[in-house]
């Protein structure tokens, strides 16, 4: 099954490859189409949805016929899918939790080494997302715009003289663009000036999210970055203004991190540890305390308090101890206790370098 050989494999923009990748995860751009002939999704009929995915299908399908979209790229029936798959779609950020939260026709075009990502008849007709490895925000745009131009030869998007691209959502309107950075923050957060950044990033119209996007908590210490609005100002200007910020950012949680060296430094050597030991040990643990740790043993990693892992490593259990991709890996259902039970396993299994200082492992 195609969603198995995903949960076994590890997305490019979790590779840990791309420029800045010691705080910057992954930079992501976000398109929304709707088709003209049709209404929003809002005022779809279940036919309406049914004929929407069949012509995007079939658009797809040619261009994988013209080689101008990778062969093995999947084409997945979310409205198909069990719970726990839709929710490992969006644990890996290939699919909106509204996508699969959502009900009727629905799909999602996955890119093999998943640089991209196509859902069907979201909260608009088209979502597009490209993602790449670390502050790359001009690779995922020239990558995106260029998919949306394939798409748009033989279609007709709902367009506007005046207002540009229509979306279901009026901050969408224009362009139709979100462009977005996940950072990794956890010295700004142990230093507490955190929040003074997020206010001067609201005072420019940048909004701040947690890990999941638009209505998710911060996890692990992971934000993302966007633009708020996108009419009135083109594509290029709207992922300029968000890479010109990043660099900013980038350069606080640097200095934060050279402070806690400076005047922390047995303090922040033991959280790290601390995380690591509980990590390498622990016989059950919860995802949102096993996001906690990881952080701490990223940032340690990238101090060089850690010497034996590397950051693709922490990047893919980020992922991989999540609720939905554990019980894939898993190969069935598990219940709360027994997750957490699988997680502390898979944990030990990845992080106890020399199994014989880990008692547990045989």
């Amino acid at each position: 099954m195609e969603l198995d050989d995903l949960a076994k494999s590890c997305g490019e923009w979790l590779k840990g490859s791309g420029p800045e990748s010691d705080i910057v995860i992954s930079s992501r751009i976000r398109l929304a189409r709707n088709l003209a002939d049709f209404p929003f999704i809002s005022r779809t009929t279940e036919a309406d949805r049914a004929e929407i995915e069949k012509i995007l299908h079939g658009r797809i399908d040619e261009l994988r016929a013209a080689g101008d979209v990778s062969a093995d790229t999947y084409y997945i029936n979310v409205g198909e899918l069990e719970e726990v798959d839709r929710q490992f779609l969006v644990e890996r950020q290939l699919i909106s939790r509204e996508h699969a939260e959502s009900e009727g026709v629905r799909a999602v075009v996955i890119d093999h080494d998943e640089r991209y990502s196509v859902m069907i008849n979201e909260e608009d007709h088209l979502r597009f997302q490209v993602m790449q490895s670390g502050l790359s925000l001009d690779t995922a745009w020239q990558r995106i715009d260029q998919l949306d131009d394939m798409i748009e030869e033989k279609l007709t998007y709902a367009f506007s003289d005046k207002l540009g691209y229509l979306t279901a959502c009026p901050t969408n309107v224009g362009t139709g663009v979100r462009v977005s950075v996940m950072l990794h923050l956890p010295a700004l957060v142990i230093t507490r000036q955190i929040e003074k950044v997020f206010r001067s990033l609201q005072k420019i119209n940048l909004a701040v999210r947690g890990l999941y996007g638009e209505g998710s908590t911060a996890m692990g210490d992971f934000y993302q970055v966007s633009n708020q609005i996108t009419l009135g100002q083109t594509e290029e200007e709207l992922t300029k203004k968000v890479a010109d910020v990043v660099p900013v950012l980038i350069d606080y949680e640097r200095q934060a991190r050279e402070f806690l060296v400076r005047e922390s430094h047995e303090t922040l050597h033991d959280r790290v540890s601390r995380a690591f030991g509980i990590l390498r040990t622990a016989q059950t643990i919860s995802s949102e305390e096993t996001m906690h740790l990881l952080s701490s043993v990223r940032m340690g990693i990238n101090l060089g308090l850690i010497a034996e892992l590397e950051i693709p490593t922490i990047n893919k259990l980020f992922i991989h101890t999540q609720p939905a991709h554990l019980q894939k890996l898993a190969g069935g259902e598990l219940e709360s206790t027994d997750r957490n039970i699988e997680r502390a396993t898979y944990l030990r299994r990845h992080l106890n370098i020399d199994k014989s200082s880990d008692p547990t492992q045989n």
